[in-house]
């Protein structure tokens, strides 16, 4: 069995169908946990005090606006090389999840800034990446609408899709290109010497694990909208002609 058999749109929307209930359902198992467990059973942090739990939303959404963004760069490829509606019809889908997921970061980092640094926002290396990665997930999602004809429209976001590229690998290791800037160093990493306290950790993980079943509960419920939607544009341009 190939992975492109699922480009179809038939086969696609039996198979996501099916992992839907699963997805959302740990989504709201892993987020319930992972919120409850690190909001109210973590002690406060012995420099930042209370606002460190932040963390359990503002590094999870982080890492979901950059890497909903380089999933949409997968479908654009796919779209642009194989020319499969169902990746550019993900990609549209998975857009709006990435701009709320972008908002939710900018938002926590600023709650978390003003009493860590003194101040809502900076012009820190990473932030203003950020911020113009938010810029972009803008511009995808307008030029999706503003383009009447669906295949035109996935080609010019595909293309905005891959310049976007560059500000997202830019918001994920902005810290390390620029040694100055406020922003702290990954919460995680690979080496165990730059990741948070145990205590802090393992809380963290559930939290990031419900925050990548939701996006996958989203994409895939939008994804199965935009189907649905192109059918019925298709149908009544059928009826139309008839």
């Amino acid at each position: 069995m190939s992975l492109w058999e699922y480009a179809n749109p038939v086969k696609f929307m039996a198979l996501s169908g099916q992992v839907l209930p699963w997805v959302g359902g740990l989504a709201a198992l892993c987020l319930g946990v992972g919120l409850v467990w690190g909001f109210f059973f973590t002690p406060d942090d012995f420099r930042q005090g209370s606002t460190v739990k932040i963390i359990y939303l503002h590094v999870p959404s982080a890492l979901m606006a950059i890497n909903t963004w380089f999933m949409m760069l997968v479908c654009a490829l796919i779209w642009l090389i194989r020319r499969h509606h169902v990746s550019a019809l993900a990609a549209r889908a998975a857009a709006p999840v990435g701009i709320v997921m972008t908002l939710i970061a900018l938002f926590t980092g600023a709650v978390w800034g003003q009493p860590m640094w003194g101040t809502w926002w900076a012009w820190d290396p990473r932030l203003t990446s950020f911020l113009i990665l938010f810029l972009f997930y803008l511009g995808y999602i307008a030029l999706w609408s503003a383009i009447e004809d669906p295949d035109t429209a996935a080609d010019l976001t595909s293309v905005l899709c891959i310049v976007g590229s560059v500000f997202a690998i830019l918001s994920r290791y902005a810290v390390n290109f620029w040694n100055q800037g406020l922003h702290q160093g990954a919460s995680l990493s690979l080496d165990k010497e730059e990741n948070v306290a145990d205590v802090f950790y393992i809380p963290l993980l559930v939290c990031i694990a419900g925050f990548v079943c939701l996006f996958l509960a989203l994409v895939l419920l939008r994804t199965r909208t935009e189907i649905r939607v192109r059918r019925i544009r298709a149908l009544e341009a059928r009826s139309r002609m008839a």
